[in-house]
């Protein structure tokens, strides 16, 4: 029985397999945030690509293997890029901002990806989209462990961590989703530290505000951590 996430390619190659769907994939990506996934055709993707029609068969079963592979690109980079940033981090209180100054960085460098996440998960069969839910919540987890750290150290009060961390998330989206309103109000460095005082912030005892003003003294009130924060890398795509 065929799994889920597997996607056939006929050639053999494995480094080439990784160089020929990243550059298709690009392309796939740009044409269904622009077009939509049901109006966008294979031909389209391969002009775009500049490549051949037959060539992306050489790569890819059909459409949705594309599309998975699509979603997939944003999801791994996602669970794959936060943690090293995480690294020599201690306090609890900073290593949660980090952790949103670095989603947000990965969606600034992934945003035609991230919006084609909300808005074409639906359209593939219904096993992968179970797959890439899982995807999801593996980064969520990320934010919570991160949350629970806050809580244990005394740092922030008891919350419902499952919903909390779902609005860390939706905030992190929003800075792909609703660019086109947030980019002339804020730098991407502004719009994490506003969203620190509104989501992490409140929720804080006297010791973690000590530690958030400590912090935000350090870095320029968020702007100056944020700016230096790596660019999203591609994740593999094979």
């Amino acid at each position: 029985m065929k799994l889920p996430g597997h996607v056939a390619s006929r050639v053999v190659d494995t480094k080439l397999v990784e160089e020929r769907r990243g550059q298709i994939l690009r392309a796939a990506v740009k044409l269904f945030s622009d077009k939509g996934y049901y109006t966008t055709t294979i031909s389209q993707i391969a002009r775009e690509a500049g490549v051949s029609t037959g060539l992306i068969y050489q790569y890819f079963g059909d459409k949705d293997d594309v599309l998975l592979l699509s979603l997939k690109l944003v999801l791994e980079t996602y669970e794959k890029e936060i943690p090293p940033r995480l690294e020599g981090v201690k306090h609890p209180v900073e290593r949660l901002c980090m952790a949103l100054w670095a989603y947000c960085t990965i969606v600034d460098g992934l945003r035609e990806a991230t919006v084609l996440a909300y808005r074409s998960t639906k359209s593939l069969r219904a096993d992968r989209r179970t797959l890439v839910k899982q995807g999801e919540l593996r980064t969520n987890r990320l934010l919570q462990v991160c949350l629970r750290e806050c809580i244990a150290a005394g740092h922030m009060r008891r919350v419902n961590e499952y919903l909390l961390v779902y609005q860390y998330v939706t905030f992190c989206h929003a800075w792909a989703l609703k660019h086109w309103a947030l980019r002339g109000r804020f730098s991407l460095g502004k719009y994490v530290a506003e969203g620190i005082g509104l989501l992490v912030e409140p929720f804080l005892t006297a010791k973690g505000r000590a530690a958030l003003t400590a912090m935000r003294s350090r870095t320029a009130d968020f702007t100056r951590g944020a700016s230096q924060a790596k660019p999203a890398r591609r994740a593999r795509t094979a």
